[in-house]
């Protein structure tokens, strides 16, 4: 398993808190690399994008435009 999907792991098991969720993004990024911070926004946007937007924005960035 890489850390990419290490990180949706973790990610995807602290969903249910908005502190562990910031928390855990902010780890996943110091340990990614940018190609895959790009994935991980994505991804976090895909699945968290309603709940967690302003935080995903915070620490990932805003989605680039396809």
């Amino acid at each position: 398993m890489n850390m990419l999907e290490y990180s949706k792991l973790i990610l995807e098991k602290v969903s249910f808190d908005a502190g562990l969720f910031e928390n855990e993004l902010r780890k996943s990024k110091r340990n990614l690399f940018k190609n895959e911070i790009d994935d991980l926004r994505n991804w976090c946007n895909d699945r968290f994008g309603e709940r967690y937007k302003s935080t995903i924005q915070k620490h990932l960035g805003v989605r680039a435009e396809k």
